[in-house]
């Protein structure tokens, strides 16, 4: 785990940092099959950096030398609760015309962010969208979308750390968290 005293509001951590790497690297095996060189890793932000920065070197040790980009999505606006639709506040910068995309993110919880992600990407002339995600919590009822890859099936608890946050803060701890 971790020497160091968990910060405040932090009363558990739930995975440490050796076991994300594990994950990570796990689902990057199930994904470099799906996927190709020419495959372009949208990465939600800002949560969906910490992810995809080590999904991205995962496949490459694998041999897929995938392209990036980044889309930036709100629907959080720094509060625990979605405020129930998606703002964009940064658009793709790459050509997604021919190209399979895969989009990767932190947390799947509503599914709100990765549904319109998906429309979105699918929108700008991708030739297939496949999703990933670091943790899905369980939900009470369905969602629009089902992730294709999934690293972690999380408990139904508030979570930090690995790019998730608490009104912007704590994304950076190594390991995930619980703060309840």
């Amino acid at each position: 785990m971790t020497d160091q005293p968990l910060p405040p509001g932090v009363t558990t951590i739930l995975i440490d940092e050796a076991e994300v790497a594990r994950r990570v690297d796990a689902v990057a095996a199930e994904i470099a099959p799906r996927i190709d060189d020419g495959t372009v890793v949208v990465c939600l932000l800002t949560g969906g950096l910490w992810f995809a920065a080590d999904l991205t070197r995962a496949l490459s040790r694998l041999g897929r030398q995938v392209m990036f980009d980044g889309l930036w999505l709100s629907s959080y606006r720094d509060e625990r609760h979605s405020f129930g639709r998606c703002e964009v506040r940064a658009d793709l910068q790459r050509s997604m015309v021919g190209h399979k995309a895969l989009i990767v993110d932190d947390v799947f919880d509503t599914g709100l962010s990765l549904s319109e992600a998906a429309r979105l990407v699918k929108d700008a002339g991708a030739s297939e969208v496949l999703t990933a995600v670091f943790a899905r919590k369980p939900w009470p009822k369905d969602r629009a979308l089902v992730p294709d890859f999934v690293a972690w099936e999380a408990p139904a608890r508030y979570l930090v750390g690995y790019g998730m946050d608490s009104a912007g803060g704590l994304r950076g701890l190594p390991y995930v968290g619980a703060m309840d």
